[in-house]
């Protein structure tokens, strides 16, 4: 088990391009002011994933100093077709917020016809988001309920560290429109992945998400691991009726990245949590000194999670994914 603390006064992430000492911890609402000073290493991202019983979307904007990247993806669950549009734009920045929980965004990358643009509004209690790509465009209308998130600051080292903040298990509506013909979004759940630091050129993760509705109570589960091993950090939890409970241990994956089918199961003290896929999305990007080989399989969870006071519940049918993505960037 980890001991790691709570933080619960706002407190900045960094002094200059070094990390704050006493940024260190979990939060159950943003908290940190994410400015970072100097040029390079550091890495900026909203990612937002959606479950729907019709449509699984995930879009990204991020800024990698060196540039900027707009990429969204959409899976519709009747046809199992998969449609993708990304851009790369070099030597921009896109104009993320510092301050605690600002998701607001604007940017666009790439050229031509191939331009993909991604507008994210945050307001009190909802956020919007639009995207344009060529033959496809997404509308969402996310409902923030106020209910506990997870903050987590990971040491790496002085110079090297990460801010990540996950929100689940918030209603989504929308729709999405491909090639003209618009869709109804359908019923479901979207998840908010934030992330602010200085990060290490080659880095390989696991991170699993799940939202739903378990005899009648609004839950969700948050994994991850292999980044944040030896750090003395975690970002594990169970999300019930709108509390926290955070599970401080680094946890056991096992899982088989040959078979598609193969479910994923995460083990710890206080989890044992499978995810049986309904998809397997493969990203491969080679650009020379960027590279992304994403496996992510989206599916159901089952299994039960024990919370703070010892109670043990149920995650069975949580709708979401798991995956492991290895990165040079």
């Amino acid at each position: 088990m980890t001991d790691e603390r709570e933080i619960t006064c706002p407190t900045d992430l960094a002094h200059g391009r070094r990390l704050n000492p006493a940024a260190v911890g979990w939060t159950r609402t943003p908290l940190h002011r994410t400015r970072i000073s100097g040029w390079g290493r550091t890495k900026r991202w909203e990612y937002w994933g959606i479950v729907t019983d019709r449509f699984v979307v995930g879009l990204t904007v991020a800024g990698l100093d060196y540039l900027s990247t707009c990429a969204v993806y959409v899976l519709d669950r009747q046809t199992g077709v998969e449609t993708t549009r990304g851009g790369i734009s070099p030597f921009v920045r896109p104009g993320f917020g510092d301050d605690p929980g600002d998701g607001t965004v604007r940017a666009s990358a790439g050229v031509g016809s191939g331009r993909v643009g991604i507008e994210i509004d945050d307001d009190a209690g909802a956020t919007a988001i639009r995207v344009h790509a060529k033959g496809l465009q997404v509308v969402l209308d996310v409902m923030r309920p106020g209910h506990d998130s997870l903050g987590v600051v990971v040491p790496w080292s002085e110079r090297r560290f990460q801010y990540t903040l996950k929100d689940l298990a918030n209603p989504v509506t929308g729709s999405v429109t491909l090639d003209g013909v618009a869709h109804d979004l359908g019923a479901g759940w979207a998840v908010l992945d934030r992330g602010r630091g200085r990060w290490r050129y080659a880095t390989r993760w696991n991170w699993g998400a799940g939202s739903g509705v378990v005899d009648g109570v609004p839950c969700a589960l948050q994994v991850g691991g292999r980044w944040t091993d030896g750090t003395g950090s975690t970002e594990n939890g169970i999300l019930v009726d709108g509390r926290l409970h955070k599970l401080g241990e680094d946890l056991h994956w096992t899982y088989d990245l040959a078979d598609p089918e193969a479910a994923w199961r995460v083990r710890g003290e206080r989890l044992d949590a499978t995810l049986t896929p309904f998809h397997l999305r493969r990203d491969i990007t080679e650009l020379g000194i960027l590279a992304v080989r994403t496996h992510q399989a989206f599916g159901i969870w089952s299994g039960t999670g024990v919370l703070d006071d010892g109670t043990t519940v149920r995650l069975d049918g949580l709708t979401g994914w798991a995956e492991e993505s290895r990165n040079r960037w």
